[in-house]
């Protein structure tokens, strides 16, 4: 594990491959998850010569929580520091669930860094994330039964293929959630108001989607991860068997459809 230090406090990272010099790619993982759900990632790419940074969010894993913007712009802004502080150029970010906003936000902020985001069931957007919607979370977050929840409702969102180590993997969301410090850091990031991508521009960064057949946080996955497309102007891949986290659930369909994305941005650098 590494550090980061940001103004605030520091972001933690573990940094697969380090003694290679191909390629670096930045891998940001959802609310209330832990940067170890790119392990199988992680690990896969460096066996291809590429370094690979997974990093936690603010306040999650082993990330401080001393901040007091937990957005998904404030993502981007981390995975941005990371990637320089690691000497990264033509950098491929990689995004899951509020981290593929962020990966999308630091391609459009930073062109001369990004060149290739991979969006792991993205949310860009936040429809019908209303008052009322916002103090049910409230209430449904509080102590102690918020933590447990939490828990529940990430286990669910793996339905499909069940990752290998995922009772560790949960012990790992659990022990994130028991400082208290911390706790309020993932509460403040499911509450926070980030910022919807409805429109991205003109992307320099090549831009692949990568959505589970099942993933349940939307009624139709496949035309959300097609409008997703449309905004980013990329190629969309639908992972059988699989929710909410692809890099976890099938890393043997993910980590293919990464080296052909860094194909793509090695043959248009």
């Amino acid at each position: 594990m590494h550090h980061l230090r940001r103004p605030q406090g520091r972001i933690a990272y573990d940094l697969h491959g380090a003694d290679n010099d191909g390629p670096l790619v930045v891998c940001v993982p959802g609310m209330f998850d832990h940067r170890a759900s790119f392990r199988f990632v992680g690990s896969a790419l460096a066996e291809h010569g590429f370094r690979v940074a997974a990093m936690d969010l603010r306040g999650h894993g082993d990330s401080d929580a001393a901040f007091d913007d937990h957005t998904n712009r404030a993502a981007a802004t981390d995975a941005i520091a990371l990637a320089e502080e690691l000497g990264g150029t033509d950098v491929i970010m990689v995004g899951n669930s509020l981290g593929g906003a962020a990966v999308t936000i630091a391609a459009r902020e930073r062109p001369d860094l990004v060149a290739g985001i991979a969006l792991l069931a993205p949310f860009l957007r936040n429809e019908g994330d209303g008052a009322l919607k916002r103090l049910v979370y409230r209430l449904m977050l509080v102590r102690p039964w918020g933590p447990p929840l939490l828990v529940a409702f990430y286990d669910r969102l793996n339905v499909g293929r069940t990752p290998r180590g995922h009772e560790e993997h949960k012990r790992r969301i659990r022990d994130m959630l028991r400082p208290r410090a911390h706790y309020r850091s993932v509460v403040a990031t499911v509450l926070a108001r980030s910022e919807q991508i409805l429109e991205a521009g003109e992307l320099r960064a090549r831009a692949a989607v990568i959505v589970g057949e099942q993933d349940p946080d939307w009624p139709d996955p496949a035309a959300e991860a097609a409008w997703v497309a449309s905004v980013v102007h990329g190629s969309v891949e639908m992972v059988p068997e699989c929710g909410h986290y692809p890099q976890s659930q099938r890393p043997d369909v993910v980590v293919p459809a990464l080296l052909r994305l860094a194909e793509q941005v090695s043959a248009g650098a």
